[in-house]
């Protein structure tokens, strides 16, 4: 059994889950919507240069998570998820997965935002693995803090490895065989770790690394990904 192992945001989706998240948070006036986005957009400007604060930017988005009681956040949630995110999954995202499963492939979701915003997507995308920033629950509420290692860069690599220790696979070579789609250049620390990296639709800065280094490059989108 082979890892298939998908980024999510600009990769299955085609937009950014927690950038858009944020925007839901204005769009709604649950934050204050005019420095809300600015932020939400500064930090996402630096992820895409590569310059990005990891525990700075959790900070902020976290927060909205221990302000609000979890009911409420429940309910924008699954408001948010119908009118926000399943206009966005990428046209060839369920075949894409397809594939892998009818395989017999281990499907796994790797992925920086946060697991609140995150476990619905993947529930969508039938995926049962999920590796996501851990967002830290206490006494019943989210307490604006991360739970461990964010799952960013490097990240990724010791959130999977902690994931292949907890649930071995079956093979004494664990990445054998295994795949990565992501569209960023932040994912380049796990691409170069698996057999078989795959750039999705990606980024300037992926395009170059993937075309430098011969790996595919795939397209899930499609004209209408973009409304």
């Amino acid at each position: 059994m082979a890892l298939a192992l998908f980024d999510l945001d600009n990769t299955l989706l085609a937009g950014d889950s927690d950038h858009l998240w944020g925007e839901y948070l204005a769009h709604r006036g649950i934050v204050d919507g005019e420095l809300y986005r600015r932020e939400n957009d500064r930090f996402l400007r630096m992820y895409e240069e590569g310059s990005l604060d990891i525990q700075a930017f959790l900070r902020f988005s976290l927060d909205a998570l221990a302000r609000h009681d979890p009911a409420d956040l429940l309910a924008w949630r699954r408001d948010f998820i119908h009118e926000w995110i399943r206009p966005r999954i990428a046209t060839g995202a369920h075949d894409l997965v397809a594939r892998h499963r009818d395989a017999g492939d281990r499907l796994v979701i790797i992925t920086a935002t946060n697991r609140f915003v995150t476990e619905p997507i993947a529930e969508l995308l039938a995926i049962d693995t999920l590796i996501a920033t851990e967002p830290e629950w206490r006494d019943g509420r989210y307490t604006g803090n991360v739970a461990g290692t964010p799952c960013f860069r490097e990240g990724k690599i010791h959130r999977l490895e902690q994931w292949l220790a907890s649930e071995p696979v079956g093979t004494p070579e664990p990445l054998a065989g295994s795949t990565f789609y992501s569209d960023s250049h932040n994912d380049v620390p796990l691409l170069e770790r698996v057999d078989q990296p795959v750039a999705v639709d990606p980024d300037p800065k992926l395009a170059a690394t993937a075309r430098a280094r011969g790996w595919p490059v795939i397209s899930l989108r499609a004209a209408a990904d973009s409304a």
